[in-house]
């Protein structure tokens, strides 16, 4: 098990004072956005979310460990990684309100997020494959929970990546938890990351909670991927909150997880207390972190409120090249439910 918070200090990593801070105050950014993102939903601002609340050391780190020119190929839970990327809050917060999902400019190598658990898997070997056939140089990262392990995308997508020496980093993140389902009824396997053995290349596990060991993993990973060695890095996290705003994880879940402590262990205040520690972050700094994030925030959320209305035909005009019979049925429904109910944009949920 990879890990550096209470083993070594900053010096001993693949990151200097500066990066460290840079990594604690995406953290900072992704927490203040994911609490308010959760308040915002409530309140019929937008429709749905899924919170990452305990997540943001495995998605920051591991997203300071790419590259200028790798690739990430993302999945639903995965906006701390965009944020930290350079994916502005206001994109993100236009997307879960039913806009595109990048609407600034930017030069961003970030693929959808892929809502359909998996799919993704098998995508990312076929852009790892196509960047051998013109002998690129960069790598992808491909983002998935541990319920995407149960899929058979999952299977062909590793399997592929192994066979063709893919430059792929497929990076697990177990939460423990597929919606309802806990990680020992979806696999006999012991862990997750030795299902890599079964397509011939390595299989990793890091310390989720802990960032700057995440970084280390997922740097030292994409390098062997840039080789022609794929990995699978399972980063060992939990889901603090609820799987979406329309789940009730005391339903299935117990309020004391059978887990150590540092598996439910808070990532920021993980890594917060260690840069104290080391002397790479004080009260200062930290309050001024905090008070900028905020401020960031406080924009992004004005800056989208202020936006142009939805056009609801957008949500047929786009799908098909000619639209089918049954669509047209449904966007005549749809007119006359907003004709008796009001604007779509004022609609709370």
């Amino acid at each position: 098990m990879r890990r550096v918070i209470g083993e070594r200090g900053i010096d001993a990593t693949r990151l200097d004072d500066d990066a460290a801070r840079a990594v604690f105050r995406d953290m900072v950014r992704a927490r203040q956005f994911d609490e308010r993102a959760i308040a915002l939903q409530r309140r019929g601002w937008m429709s749905g979310y899924p919170p990452f609340r305990g997540q943001e050391g495995s998605q920051v780190g591991a997203a300071h460990a790419m590259g200028p020119d790798d690739w990430l190929l993302p999945t639903y839970r995965s906006n701390a990684m965009q944020l930290a990327l350079g994916v502005p809050l206001s994109d993100v917060l236009r997307f879960r309100r039913g806009r595109a999902e990048f609407h600034s400019d930017g030069d961003r190598r970030i693929f959808p997020e892929s809502v359909t658990v998996g799919t993704q898997v098998p995508q990312a070997a076929g852009v790892g494959m196509a960047m051998n056939y013109v002998d690129a140089a960069e790598a992808v990262l491909c983002y998935l929970g541990d319920g995407a392990t149960s899929t058979g995308d999952f299977h062909e997508g590793l399997n592929f990546a192994g066979v063709f020496d893919a430059p792929v980093v497929f990076l697990c993140e177990n939460n423990g938890w597929a919606i309802s389902t806990p990680r020992e009824r979806q696999t006999a396997s012991g862990t997750i990351a030795g299902k890599a053995t079964a397509y011939g290349f390595e299989g990793v596990r890091v310390d989720g909670n802990d960032a700057f060991a995440v970084h280390e993993a997922v740097a030292l990973s994409l390098e062997r991927a840039r080789a022609g060695e794929p990995v699978l890095v399972e980063s060992l996290t939990y889901r603090q909150g609820a799987h979406t705003t329309a789940d009730d994880p005391a339903r299935y879940r117990p309020e004391t997880p059978d887990l150590p402590g540092w598996r439910t262990a808070d990532p920021l205040v993980r890594a917060e207390t260690y840069l104290r520690e080391q002397g790479v972050v004080d009260d200062a700094f930290v309050e001024t972190v905090r008070a900028d994030a905020e401020a960031e925030l406080a924009e992004a959320i004005a800056d989208v409120g202020a936006a142009e209305p939805v056009d609801p035909d957008d949500l047929f005009d786009h799908v098909y090249a000619s639209c089918p019979p049954a669509l047209d049925v449904q966007r005549e429904w749809l007119h006359h439910f907003l004709d008796a109910h009001g604007d779509v944009n004022e609609l709370e949920y």
